[in-house]
């Protein structure tokens, strides 16, 4: 599904001499290197902090925590997404409230939000899903309406904007009280291990933050907040540092890829390839506001897990994000949920699949792929 090797091979003069600084320094924990990272992307993003932490999860787990929100406030999220987004909410004693999505981006339904808004409410966090921005400007309006919090889960979507209806633009993860973002390896940019990063334009909410994140610490041995230990290291830091200046292009390659996959299978009746926002009017050239995490198919009357099988037995490797949806896992079921509140999310885990996203596709690989489905769904 990616190619971290080829991708490697392009940049290793760049990523091994900072990787060795590190080394030879011993800096490894809050380095400089962690510290210049940290300002770097602040820059990339026009967000005035940016506090790195160890991983994704932790980063979405510490928003919360700096929000101060308590045991049974309710958080309204997306419920065709990864785990981790409800897993820190209930990781916390907050109240999961899970909504169904659009049938066209698969971000989070503006009217199932607003629906799903109680006294209780205190937060919604919206999952930029795929590497497309929710429809950010509504939920801010509801969210001032109601004061409400919101939290964006930016770990697919680095580097996509978001333009709002009078054409203004904004950087996914910049738009919300606070935002948090994974540093996986596989994600957009992606380290050679974990991180993640928290960011915000709120001063007292980033020092909150940034002694979270240190065992609340802002003096060392002197606690003045709950806090865990979640720290991105100097090596992670180092080799994020040196991908930050590729990652317009890494995404560029990414919305390349996404343009001949379109053209190769955007005719087949069968097939609903990726739609982008209301607000842009196609994968462009100059058009960042789908950056391609994943590349998402939509299925109509295909024996989807036999064209998985079909893909695998040609070596060619693809994905089903996500086949059940988070109010059905057995962890987060709940009797205040029906199923009719979530019929899109309910269809869409048995029509999605994903195929190879990276920066490193070739037209023949391309071609191989989109030929290889064509063959099974007319053979079948």
């Amino acid at each position: 599904m990616v190619d971290l090797k080829g991708q490697y091979a392009g940049i290793k003069d760049v990523v091994n001499p900072t990787i060795q600084e590190i080394i030879d320094n011993a800096s490894f924990i809050n380095g400089p290197k962690v510290h210049e990272f940290q300002k770097n992307l602040e820059t990339y993003l026009g967000v005035k902090h940016v506090i790195p932490c160890a991983n994704g999860t932790d980063a979405l787990q510490i928003a919360m925590m700096g929000l101060g929100l308590k045991p049974g406030d309710e958080v309204i999220t997306s419920d065709f997404t990864f785990a981790a987004t409800v897993e820190v909410i209930a990781l916390l004693q907050l109240t999961p409230v899970l909504v169904d999505v659009n049938p066209d981006d698969f971000n989070i339904s503006v009217d199932a939000i607003k629906k799903a808004i109680t006294p209780k409410t205190k937060a919604i966090v919206p999952v930029h899903l795929f590497g497309q921005c929710a429809n950010m400007e509504e939920i801010m309006k509801i969210a001032e309406a109601h004061n409400l919090y919101v939290i964006e889960d930016n770990a697919q979507a680095i580097g996509a904007t978001y333009t709002y209806a009078n054409g203004d633009k904004a950087k996914s993860g910049t738009i919300g009280h606070v935002a948090s973002t994974s540093f996986f390896p596989s994600k957009n940019l992606g380290c050679y291990g974990d991180g993640g990063a928290i960011f915000t334009n709120d001063d007292a909410l980033a020092h909150t933050i940034r002694g979270i994140v240190n065992h609340g610490m802002y003096e060392r041995y002197h606690h003045d907040v709950v806090g865990v230990n979640s720290r991105l290291d100097s090596i992670q830091a180092a080799v994020l540092n040196a991908k930050l200046p590729f990652l317009d292009t890494y995404n560029k390659a990414r919305q390349s890829a996404a343009r001949k996959y379109n053209k190769a299978l955007e005719a087949i009746p069968n097939i609903t390839t990726p739609q982008v926002s209301k607000n842009c009017t196609s994968i462009c050239e100059d058009c960042d506001c789908h950056v391609f995490h994943q590349y998402t198919l939509k299925l109509n009357n295909v024996d989807r897990d036999g064209l998985v099988k079909y893909l695998n037995s040609h070596d060619i490797p693809c994905g089903v994000y996500y086949p059940i949806p988070l109010h059905n896992q057995k962890a987060y079921k709940d009797t205040r949920y029906n199923e009719a509140d979530f019929t899109v999310t309910n269809q869409l885990v048995k029509e999605v699949i994903s195929l190879p996203m990276h920066t490193e596709l070739e037209d023949e690989q391309i071609e191989f792929i989109t030929n290889k489905i064509k063959e099974f769904i007319a053979n079948n």
